[in-house]
């Protein structure tokens, strides 16, 4: 059996396609075949790189996409499983995918092959019931990631594992019940992470002594406001602290911070968290367990400080950089007034001043391990001398008072003492009186008159002195009145007869006072 070939009848000169005609047939057909570039799906508006296909009641993406858009939207449609084959074809620009609000219930690994540049990717308000492992492993260079409000009870350790340029992941109105501690430390932890929002979902616990060890510009960027808490010191003063900072995490939701205060077994109440003398928690408490807290450092006016930079990533491959309280940048072999950086890492101030408290910032950047470290360091300024000044004006006038009340009691003992009695005085006078009647009473009269000038027996005629003393014994049935000496008798009655006649009272008191009983003749 031969074949042959008959040749096709020549076309008139005038039917002849030429060459520049096939060439614009060719490019036609290129631009209206699928996924050709240039064509809008029915259900879409299109501008130039921004496709939106919302709200269409699309339950698969439309297969004649253009490829070179970078922003799709396809929220409020009726996508309900994401797997390697859900997008129609690969799209290398595409950067912002939009799928919110749509019936996605489990993503498959491999879902996102064929968009290996997002950027940001907004899965929330789906119906997500957890995270699996490694499921978006292809988005090397994602930065923002939405997961709110979904049902999300459960995230793999290894869910986020390979996003390594991740910088901001919305977590938040979910059914998260512990929080997600793998994602600042450990294998899979995100470097770049530093913004993470798990508020609104059902987190009792915080992991306080974990959270010490994450490094300052990512605690910033921690969001928990809205969460169920149980009343605890630990986190109290661990959002005091952040509070004190500024962080805009807790400074803007100050009110959403609750927790759960029991009354009794059975009673309780929400409290808020940021508030003095809750619990009576002290902030001296957990000083000592919080890395996050930082160091604490108490310098003098004037004397020199030298201050360490405790950093896990610390070697010879990593350089340091100090912020000061007021946001200068403090480097090595760099001319400062009052500040040194060595190094490795020690700050060192040669004469503090009270401006210069405050907290400093230790960056370490490990070049070979590419791990940045932030170590928060907090410096107290006081003035020594000032303190002792005051403490020992306030010595001396405690010292004066108690002086004068030594001085005082002192004073009063030797009034009460050793002042003279009275009393005494006039007893030791009666005993020596009675000393003298012993002997004999002495009677003043009238002497010789050879012995005495005339002026004084003239003066003294007729006056005569007599001491008397009373016995101290009186004897029964005297009534009362005064026996004079035995011997004395006739004296006592020739005076008592020359004198005005007296009462029987008035007889005894001048016999019983110390006073000289002067009688006239």
């Amino acid at each position: 059996m031969s074949l042959r070939f008959h040749p096709l009848p020549a076309l008139p000169r005038a039917l002849r396609p030429r060459c520049g005609e096939l060439l614009c047939l060719l490019v036609v057909a290129v631009t209206v075949s699928p996924g050709a570039a240039g064509l809008c799906p029915a259900a879409c508006i299109c501008a130039t790189d921004i496709v939106s296909c919302t709200n269409k009641n699309l339950s698969k993406v439309p297969g004649s996409l253009f490829r070179w858009i970078k922003r799709l939207d396809l929220s409020y449609n009726r996508i309900g499983l994401l797997d390697p084959e859900w997008m129609p074809a690969p799209f290398g620009k595409l950067n912002t995918l939009i799928i919110r609000h749509n019936n996605i219930t489990n993503i498959s690994a491999g879902s996102f092959s064929t968009t290996p540049n997002l950027k940001c990717l907004d899965l929330s308000s789906n119906k997500l019931k957890a995270v699996e492992s490694a499921v978006f492993q292809e988005l090397k260079v994602l930065e923002v990631l939405l997961l709110y409000n979904n049902h999300i009870s459960s995230l793999d350790p290894s869910a986020f594992g390979g996003l390594f340029q991740l910088q901001k992941l919305y977590l938040s109105g979910n059914f998260l019940t512990r929080f997600p501690m793998d994602l600042y430390v450990g294998r899979f932890r995100l470097a770049e992470l530093t913004f993470l929002d798990v508020s609104y979902n059902r987190i009792p616990f915080l992991p306080t002594n974990r959270i010490s060890l994450v490094p300052e510009k990512q605690l910033r960027g921690i969001h928990l406001h809205g969460n169920p808490f149980f009343c605890d010191c630990s986190l109290h003063s661990l959002l005091m602290f952040w509070y004190r900072r500024h962080f805009s995490s807790v400074m803007d939701f100050k009110n959403g911070y609750t927790c759960r205060l029991w009354s009794d077994s059975r009673h309780s109440h929400q409290v808020l968290l940021l508030q003095d003398g809750l619990l009576n928690c002290s902030d001296s408490i957990v000083n000592g367990s919080f890395r996050a807290l930082g160091f604490i450092y108490e310098a003098q006016v004037g004397e020199r400080l030298v201050v360490h930079c405790d950093s896990k990533t610390a070697g010879s491959k990593t350089d340091f950089k100090w912020v000061s309280p007021d946001n200068t940048l403090l480097e090595p072999d760099k001319e400062m007034k009052n500040f040194r950086v060595f190094h490795n890492g020690t700050l060192v101030i040669e004469s503090p001043r009270f401006e210069d408290a405050g907290v400093y910032s230790c960056i370490a950047m490990n070049r070979q391990r590419l791990l940045n470290e932030t170590v928060d360091v907090t410096i107290n300024v006081s003035n020594l001398t000032i303190n002792r000044s005051h403490a020992h004006e306030a010595f001396n006038t405690a010292f004066t008072t108690l002086a004068a009340c030594v001085a005082s009691i002192v004073l009063v003992l030797l009034y009460l003492y050793l002042t003279p009695c009275p009393c005494r005085c006039r007893a030791k006078r009666q005993k020596n009186a009675l000393n003298q009647s012993n002997a004999h009473s002495s009677v003043l009269g009238p002497g010789l008159e050879g012995d005495v000038p005339a002026d004084g027996r003239k003066a003294g005629a007729g006056k005569r002195v007599v001491f008397l003393e009373p016995l101290k014994d009186t004897a029964a049935g005297q009534n009362g009145k005064v026996r004079f000496f035995p011997s004395e008798t006739v004296i006592a009655e020739g005076i008592l007869k020359s004198s005005r006649v007296k009462s029987d009272s008035d007889s005894v008191n001048s016999v019983f006072s110390d006073t000289p009983f002067v009688a006239s003749t």
